[in-house]
């Protein structure tokens, strides 16, 4: 039978010990198993006894058939962001505190990749944010988000204001610390803690979550996903402003400047042993209590 998972890719978090005997575990299985593997350039030097070929992350996601990440949730955010207009599938191996996206547990590694590749996983789309920042009629810069697009200020104690529209409708002018504008895979992250709800991650949809809002009124809402969202910043000489994606991007705002979010066109493939459980995973991890 045809092995649909024979290039791999392997992506590694940076600074982590466990990462360096990952690799060299996961490396010497993959050999064991007849995959042909390949290093992202960042991660190589983590690992330089190993003579994989090393390829620019671009290169990686036009060559491989599956890119194993190794660390936690953020390492995984950054390479579905780097990735995503590849259709590359990607599997997480989670070396992190929570590992809400990497699920696969390094003391099972290889009984979970045995089923994998014999065919025995699921396969789960997932969508992303694309994010547009616009000053004076011009486009300055661009990137897109995984978990959540933030608008927020930062070295200073004064709220930002700032108007939000949503396809065209003008929703409310707001005083606040901030906005979270998070897909479903990114509501059980920073969107969670200012108050938001759980979407599952099959919703076409997005939620809009104001941080320490001024007006206690204003709520979570949770929009279609192909709704065109823009937040107009209104004030911040006082309170300095940014937007940050996925809490890795950090791009400087300036009174009048406009945030345009939209669907990112591309999907994230997210590979996930058969066993997973959605559920289950969120009992796990946010500690909720077990059936009686």
């Amino acid at each position: 039978m045809e092995q649909k998972f024979k290039k791999i890719g392997l992506i590694g978090k940076h600074g982590d010990d466990r990462v360096i005997t990952a690799l060299n575990d996961l490396s010497a299985y993959l050999l064991a198993h007849d995959k042909e593997v390949y290093l992202d350039k960042i991660t190589a030097p983590l690992v330089p006894e190993l003579s994989h070929e090393i390829l620019e992350r671009a290169d990686l996601g036009k060559f491989v058939d599956l890119a194993i990440v190794i660390g936690g949730d953020g390492t995984l955010l950054n390479a579905a962001r780097s990735l995503v207009s590849h259709d590359v599938p990607l599997l997480g191996i989670n070396l992190g505190r929570l590992g809400f996206l990497t699920d696969v547990s390094p003391t099972d590694l290889h009984d979970k990749l045995d089923k994998i590749f014999a065919g025995e996983y699921t396969e789960e789309p997932r969508g992303l944010l694309h994010a547009t920042i616009e000053r004076h009629g011009e486009i300055i810069s661009k990137s897109c988000a995984f978990n959540d697009v933030v608008v927020h200020k930062w070295n200073g104690a004064r709220m930002l204001e700032y108007e939000t529209f949503i396809d065209g409708s003008f929703i409310n002018t707001t005083r606040s610390d901030g906005l979270i504008v998070s897909t479903p895979t990114g509501s059980t992250g920073y969107a969670l803690s200012g108050g938001g709800p759980i979407l599952h991650p099959s919703l076409h949809a997005i939620v809009l979550v104001p941080i320490c809002p001024h007006t206690m009124t204003y709520r979570p809402i949770v929009v279609y996903a192909d709704s065109k969202i823009k937040i107009v910043v209104k004030d911040c000489n006082q309170a300095e402003a940014q937007v940050t994606c996925d809490g890795q991007i950090n791009l400087g705002l300036q009174a009048e400047d406009s945030i345009h979010i939209t669907r990112e066109k591309h999907l994230i493939r997210l590979i996930h042993p058969k066993s997973y459980d959605y559920y289950e995973m969120l009992r796990a991890k946010l500690h909720w209590g077990k059936r009686l």
